[in-house]
This record gives structure tokens, C-alpha cells and sequence, in this order.
């Protein structure tokens, strides 16, 4: 879902349909990439790390974006402007990825000032917000539907109110952030653009961000109408965000499974995508099998017979580390949904849990899974042997793993 600036100079836009733009594509010799989430996940890795040895703190914000702690590092360092720099160029020569970097004294600015180095090319990738004039400046370059928090909702509701750019927005007043922007996030939002730090840096113990909700989801390769086929696919995704939510030492208290239909299929009608969430009635759980057994339940009261369904997707919120209790309310009314597995069978299952990361990350992801995400029948891939799942993408235009798989390895004669 990325395009190159000379794909969105020929008017494509974000997320249009293949089938719709083809013409388009063949007639300007456009190359088109299937996700690649190995590749792309691995050098998002080796950027981060470099990142979290120039910072003495690093909010990994998503796999292409972060937030670098510099305060007082001015001191030692000089220009703030110089050492971006320096940054910049140590994350082309490692991993061959242009960047842009934008500093400022609020997240708000910094990333108003990344998205100015992004378009002008001649701040050469950095932009340093290091006075109230250059600030101003910046404020009158960008729409206020650009800026980081602005919704398409909101930035209407501004421009009507006449607030047309970030400069705008930054002179309203707190009251009338409150009343027109969503309470205290909005006024928060305008005082970070004032330059008035609302929002810091959230690393964890290891200078990166824990995930305050973890999602995996993924558009089928065909239309999938069998309902244990559909289920397989959600128990594999369910899988890799349990394995993820363990991996950051977390337990989740609420599930949400959504499954949608092809919006653009013939006698397709909205709505087209449903979704049921579920706050787990046993408490915060990590234990893929317990998630799957109330995703399983949702899956059911979302299905809908003789329908086809487009894709899938899981999404864990609520997480909290192991140990620190569930909040429970005094008045609530009992649980809608009974616990599928007494609370004393689920803490003794710790030690299965870690075999089977253990295992997937010794052998490969997928080496060791859950039965029901393994599909019961399916033709053979004669090149590994292996029988792809229904719900597999085609992704026919991947590039190699370049950096993961041996046998994908450049080679040079």
C-alpha cells in the first residue's frame, strides 16, 4: 500500500483496486510489489536498532517511524541539526534507506517538521524547528488536515470554523480546543503545536515501545465461504498476535475478530466488513489456545451462510503485564459469556506456551501451530512441499526475503 512520488504524480491513489488501475499501470511501465512482511519487518529491525545506539531513548512508533529522545543532548553534542544529520546518514549506510528526520521540542512538531523534510527537498531530509519564527514558518506550510491527530471528521469541522493550516490551530484557545476537538486530546494537541510538551516518550526497559494493542489480519488470496476455512484463518492470525503479545511480556483483556466481504464483487452489498469484541470473562489471558476458543465464539455469531468472505483479522487490546490483577466492576452485571476454561486449568499452561515460541523460533515461524489453523485439505506446492492455506495470499509479485532465507541470498559472480 506504498506508492513511489512518480506513482502518485500518474493520480494513483492509496488503496485503489488492481483491476481498477491496470491499464493505468501498464500503459507507464509501473512495477508492482506484493507484500513482503519478512523483509520489510527484518530491515525495519536493523533501522531501529541503529536507532536505539544514537538515542538514549527510542519510541518505535510503526515499522517505518520512531521518536528519538534528545533532550539535552545539545550540550554535548552541538547542532541538533548536524547530529540528525549524522543519524540520517548512519541509516543510509547501513541498511540503504533514505530517511527524513524532523526535531522539534513537542512529537507534534516533530513529525510536522518530518512531513516539510519529506516534500522539500531542499532541506536535504532534516528539518530542525530550533526558534519560534522557524516554527511559525513550519505551522503556515501545512494544512491542518495534515497534522498528526487531525482526522478527515475534524479537519472539515476546522475548516469550517475558518482554521485552514496548523498555524490556525495553534493560535485557538484551550477552551475552544475542548469544545470543538474532542475534549482534552484536542487541547492537548494545541499546546504541542504552541511547542508545549504534552505527549513523552514511552519506551520500555529496553528502549522500545510496547504495543498498546497488537492486530493481525490479511486479505485472502480467493473469496472464502466455508466457515472452518474462514476459522483457519483467524486461528493463524490469532496465533501471531498471541505470539507477539508474548513476546512483549503482556496479557490481553479484550478480543475483537472482524471478518468483511469484496466491496467491489458483483450483488455485494454494505455493510461490508463486521466485527464482535469481547472482554474475556476468565481475565487477561496469553494462552493462544484460551484466545482461540473465544475467537472461535465470535466468529460464529459474525457468520453469515452461503456468503464469501474477502479477509480476516484479530485485534488484542487491553494489555496489561501478568500479575497486575484484573479490574473488576462492582455493579457489572455477570458475564454474558461463560468462561470456556476454569481460570486454575488456564495458569498451568504458562510452560506450553513458551515451548511453542521456543520451537517456532528455532525451527521457523509455523513449525509448530494450532490444529485448527492447519487446513484440512489443499493442493501441493511442488517447490516446498508444503500445502498452502485456502486463505493464503497470492502475493504472485513478491520480491526474495533478501535477509531472512538463505536460499533468497544475493548472489554475485
Amino acid at each position: 500500500m506504498s506508492r513511489s512520488a512518480e506513482a502518485k504524480a500518474l493520480g494513483l491513489k492509496m488503496g485503489d483496486p488492481y483491476f481498477q488501475v491496470k491499464d493505468v499501470l501498464q500503459q507507464h511501465n509501473v512495477k508492482v510489489f506484493s507484500s513482503n512482511y519478512a523483509l520489510y519487518g527484518d530491515m525495519s529491525r536493523r533501522v531501529m536498532y541503529h536507532l536505539q545506539q544514537v538515542a538514549p531513548a527510542v519510541e518505535i512508533y510503526s515499522i517505518d517511524e520512531a521518536f528519538l529522545d534528545l533532550a539535552g543532548m545539545e550540550t554535548y553534542l552541538g547542532s541538533l541539526d548536524a547530529y540528525a544529520r549524522k543519524i540520517r546518514d548512519g541509516v543510509k549506510a547501513r541498511t540503504g534507506i533514505p530517511t527524513c528526520v524532523g526535531v522539534a521540542p513537542t512529537k507534534t512538531l516533530a513529525k510536522l517538521a518530518n512531513r516539510i523534510a519529506k516534500k522539500d527537498a531542499a532541506l536535504g531530509g532534516v528539518l530542525y524547528l530550533d526558534s519560534p519564527e522557524r516554527r511559525a514558518w513550519a505551522l503556515r506550510q501545512v494544512p491542518v488536515g495534515d497534522v498528526w491527530g487531525v482526522g478527515r471528521q475534524y479537519a472539515a469541522k476546522l475548516a469550517a470554523a475558518g482554521v485552514d493550516s496548523a498555524a490556525d490551530l495553534a493560535r485557538v484557545s484551550d477552551a475552544w480546543a475542548r469544545k470543538h476537538l474532542g475534549g482534552v486530546v484536542g487541547a492537548r494537541l494545541v499546546q504541542e503545536l504552541q511547542g508545549r510538551p504534552c505527549a513523552g516518550l514511552h519506551p520500555s526497559e529496553d528502549g522500545t515501545l510496547s504495543r498498546q494493542s497488537i492486530s493481525c489480519s490479511r486479505t485472502f488470496g480467493k473469496p472464502l465461504s466455508a466457515f472452518d476455512d474462514v476459522l483457519a484463518a483467524v486461528a493463524a492470525f490469532l496465533s501471531r498476535a498471541a505470539e507477539k503479545l508474548r513476546a512483549q511480556g503482556d496479557m490481553a483483556h479484550v478480543l475483537t475478530v472482524y471478518i468483511s466481504k469484496n466491496r467491489f464483487a458483483a450483488n455485494v452489498l454494505p455493510p461490508y466488513s463486521k466485527s464482535a469484541t469481547l472482554t474475556l470473562p476468565i481475565g487477561p489471558t496469553a494462552d493462544t489456545t484460551v484466545l482461540l476458543s473465544y475467537a472461535r465464539l465470535l466468529l460464529g455469531r459474525l457468520w453469515e451462510k452461503s456468503t464469501a468472505y474477502h479477509k480476516a483479522g484479530v485485534v488484542l487490546d487491553g494489555l496489561e503485564p501478568p500479575g497486575t490483577g484484573q479490574q473488576l466492576d462492582l455493579f457489572a452485571a455477570a458475564p454474558a459469556v461463560k468462561p470456556i476454561e476454569k481460570p486454575a486449568l488456564v495458569t498451568k499452561r504458562p510452560a506450553l506456551m513458551a515451548s511453542l515460541d521456543a520451537l517456532n523460533q528455532r525451527f521457523g515461524r509455523g513449525a509448530v501451530q494450532i490444529a485448527t489453523a492447519i487446513p484440512a485439505a489443499g493442493h501441493i506446492n511442488t517447490t516446498s512441499g508444503k500445502t498452502p492455506p485456502p486463505w493464503e495470499g497470492k502475493a504472485q509479485w513478491r520480491s526474495p526475503a533478501f535477509t531472512t532465507r538463505l536460499e533468497d541470498l544475493m548472489l554475485v559472480n
